[in-house]
């Protein structure tokens, strides 16, 4: 699976995301490939799904994936609660 992770620049809060993201996934087994990037160049990315603040979230609402809003980047349960469900589905189809 792959997924982009969207910040203001590309390279700070998109890339710690990322991180946080393929850690979570991998405590539950799931393996998740991707890119942190900066909002101009995420529209259009061929991926699962986005992972954005909430704020750059509502600028990616027009992409034809699922876009995760989250509120606090720092609470890494918000972002487990957010993101393992759609891991776990995506994992599923991929598996079929």
């Amino acid at each position: 699976m792959y997924i982009v992770s969207v910040c203001g620049m590309g390279f700070g809060t998109s890339l710690m995301l990322l991180m946080d993201i393929q850690s979570i996934a991998k405590d539950f087994g799931y393996e998740v490939d991707g890119e942190a990037t900066d909002l101009g160049s995420a529209k259009g990315k061929k991926c699962d799904f986005m992972v954005a603040s909430s704020e750059i979230a509502a600028e990616l609402s027009d992409q034809d994936v699922p876009i995760i809003s989250i509120n606090n980047l720092l609470d890494k349960e918000e972002l487990k609660q957010k993101v393992l469900p759609l891991i776990e589905s995506i994992a599923k189809e991929e598996s079929k």
